[in-house]
């Protein structure tokens, strides 16, 4: 299989996995149950959260460590880096989470429908900069990641972006949005992780340099998603302890995966 192929392939496996969560519009006739909710927001929790550390930190201080002396360094940095850039997304743009009514971010006119699909596109960035970046770092033949890594972490993205599609189209349809538009809001949602990884991608030849950097900078950007959206919601009300084995299953998954076909 060549790069090129391998590029799209890569690039397009999670955006498939939140088309197909999005797609349970048309099959369930009713929202989510809070407790399979709670357990997919926790799993999709701890697909990142692993992912963050085997996919993203880990080949960043192992990069660093045959050309810095401290190569802990790139990934403090980049990891905070990461974690600002989000908290600066989350500050300015409008966004509206799932079961609230009150919108974040700069104040705006838009529509609920449109604030709830920015929220879940500020998810989604920091998971296309992670496919991206780890896609690039395979391109340039860095011996810490490989493509097989790349497609990995892809395939472990996408496996959580199935939920996630769904806890986005589901509750627009119990709120009386239509079945297609409600599908059709969910499946664009996920539109800029590919967006976001090609453009990283593409931008190749500047990355090299900067490479550990810019693998903890998507680890921090994922980490702050994590803490600060989908645990909190998890844990929020009742069933807390289900979202809890989420994390576990996500986490052991996603590491299984890095591991076995990094």
């Amino acid at each position: 299989m060549n790069t090129q192929l391998y590029i799209a392939i890569g690039l397009l496996i999670p955006f498939a996995g939140t088309t197909l969560g999005a797609a349970m519009v048309f099959l369930l006739k009713e929202k989510l149950h809070e407790s399979l909710n709670k357990l997919l927001l926790g799993f999709a929790s701890g697909v990142m959260l692993a992912a963050s550390v085997w996919s993203l930190l880990m080949p960043s201080i192992e990069m660093s460590a045959s050309t810095s002396a401290q190569p802990w360094w790139p990934a403090a940095i980049g990891f905070l880096a990461g974690m600002g850039f989000l908290l600066l997304l989350d500050t300015v743009i409008p966004h509206l989470h799932i079961d609230t009514d009150e919108p974040e971010g700069l104040k705006s006119r838009l529509k609920k429908t449109t604030m709830l699909a920015l929220a879940v596109t500020l998810h989604n960035i920091p998971e296309g900069m992670a496919v991206g970046v780890v896609l690039a770092g395979a391109i340039v033949g860095t011996a810490d990641v490989t493509l097989s890594a790349a497609l990995a972490l892809s395939v472990g993205i996408a496996i959580q972006n199935f939920p996630e599609g769904a806890i986005v189209s589901m509750p627009l349809k119990s709120a009386g949005t239509s079945r297609s538009r409600a599908f059709g809001i969910g499946a664009l949602s996920g539109l800029v992780e590919p967006i976001f990884g090609l453009i990283t991608v593409l931008l190749i030849s500047l990355i090299t340099p900067i490479l550990p950097y810019l693998l903890a900078f998507a680890a921090g950007a994922m980490v702050y998603v994590v803490v600060e959206e989908l645990i909190p919601e998890s844990q929020h009300g009742s069933h807390s302890n289900i979202a809890t084995i989420g994390v576990a299953f996500g986490f052991v998954l996603m590491m299984i995966l890095d591991i076995a076909f990094g």
